[in-house]
């Protein structure tokens, strides 16, 4: 469902300030749907820079459009709408509808889908709302759902150059861990195959109402095509990766015997032919050493 926003002059909501967001909440009868993770931004901050990281190293920045997942009250959408062409945002609880309304009345470049991100298909609504135009992806994302989004987005190989996402600040060390590092996880690999992982800075839990019990951070990931390898070996990879971090502490040949049903002294001839130690845990091979252990087999 596609909301057509009104147009209107002469709104300029503090939508930072809790009265206001508590005003709007009782008029329009709107209450958080705990099951969503709803933590809306307060600090005025925060969200101009979002919005301005999205547009880093553009050609053009005048014609980049934005997509953005999960609207909140709007705060994040009105500073995109300032800056890109246009913006698409899409958002899962209809109940917000009447907000979004009013608190996007005074821009006519901005259109809200409400769906499941994870059930939408974003290509189309890219290519059928934005016309294929340069487009940066920008959101506040709920932290229970935060990896799947990330990973449906870079999975997908949207024509996007960017995306800058706040998250919950672990899970963005996590994200933007370096190989070999402590925070260096299976998903850490999975977002660096795609992307260019950031940690731009942080935002610390009094920054939202209602306060979550962490702080957050905001990472930026500009899309790469340099990783391309064929279907059936990129799923290959990420399998691969998968089974050495289940079992990160043991030498690397434990658990990629196990999970492709060969002798450990086939798989660290095979190693030691590469290059790699056959005594190395997942988290020392960096990306690279994946990708030609994929290749080999």
């Amino acid at each position: 469902m596609t909301t057509a926003l009104k147009k209107t002059t002469g709104i300029d909501m503090k939508l930072t300030n809790i009265g206001t967001i508590k005003e709007l909440f009782a008029r329009h009868g709107f209450s958080f749907t705990k099951s969503l993770g709803q933590n809306f931004l307060i600090n005025p901050a925060v969200c101009p820079k979002i919005a301005e990281l999205g547009l880093e190293g553009a050609n053009e920045p005048s014609e980049v459009c934005a997509l953005e997942i999960g609207t909140g009250v709007g705060v994040l959408t009105r500073e995109l709408a300032k800056r890109y062409k246009k913006v698409v945002a899409v958002e899962i609880d209809t109940k917000l509808k009447p907000i979004l309304e009013e608190t996007l009345a005074d821009f006519d470049n901005v259109e809200v889908v409400f769906a499941d991100v994870m059930e939408t298909d974003l290509a189309a609504v890219i290519a059928e709302k934005l016309g294929g135009a340069e487009t940066a992806v920008c959101a506040n994302l709920p932290y229970y759902i935060t990896s799947p989004v990330i990973m449906r987005v870079l999975e997908s190989r949207l024509p996007v150059r960017s995306m800058t996402v706040m998250v919950q600040k672990e899970a963005a060390d996590r994200l933007c861990a370096a190989p070999g590092t402590r925070e260096c996880g299976a998903i850490s690999y999975a977002v660096r195959y795609y992307s260019t992982p950031e940690l731009m800075f942080r935002v610390n839990r009094g920054s939202f109402m209602p306060s979550p019990n962490v702080d957050s951070a905001v990472i930026r990931m500009t899309v790469s095509p340099k990783n391309t390898l064929p279907e059936e070996r990129e799923e290959l990879l990420f399998r691969l990766i998968r089974a050495g971090f289940s079992q990160r502490r043991k030498q690397l040949v434990n658990p990629l015997s196990g999970e492709l049903h060969r002798s450990k002294e086939e798989l660290s001839a095979l190693l030691g032919s590469l290059g790699i130690k056959p005594s190395a845990r997942a988290e020392e091979l960096a990306l690279e050493d994946y990708i030609k252990i994929a290749e080999s087999i």
